[in-house]
């Protein structure tokens, strides 16, 4: 029973920190609306089921990586009244992180959805 009640006490704190990040970072917001609009996309476009599996790994893995962004920015921040110049580098290089994780996204949604958006409008010519 203790058990269950330390998984339920896990997923509430998990959610807790969603909650957090849902409501303060907006890039996480805006993440989370470009993978909205990426599921529409793909129930729109009917795309094979290996895709939908390619789409969905990116979507979470650049949400993983904004969370772990978000971490490291709060720790520094607690770190912050003793600045260390490598303080504002290793958010930087959280945020490059972040940003290479979204340029590998686009790069495969835009492999993946080209040749369905190139027939819906070569469909309607």
């Amino acid at each position: 029973m203790d058990n269950l009640k330390k998984l339920f006490q896990s997923f509430r704190c998990a959610f807790r920190g969603l909650k957090y990040v849902l409501k303060n970072e907006q890039n996480f917001q805006l993440e989370i609306l470009i993978g909205i609009f990426i599921v529409i996309l793909m129930l729109i476009l009917d795309i094979r089921d290996w895709q939908k599996v390619a789409l969905f790994l990116v979507i979470f893995a650049v949400l993983a990586v904004e969370l772990i962004n978000t971490i490291l920015e709060r720790v520094v921040d607690i770190l912050k009244p003793r600045v260390h110049p490598y303080a504002q580098l290793i958010k930087d290089v959280m945020a490059a992180a972040v940003l290479i994780a979204s340029i590998g996204a686009v790069v495969i949604g835009t492999i993946i959805f080209y040749p369905y958006i190139k027939d819906l409008f070569l469909q309607g010519l």
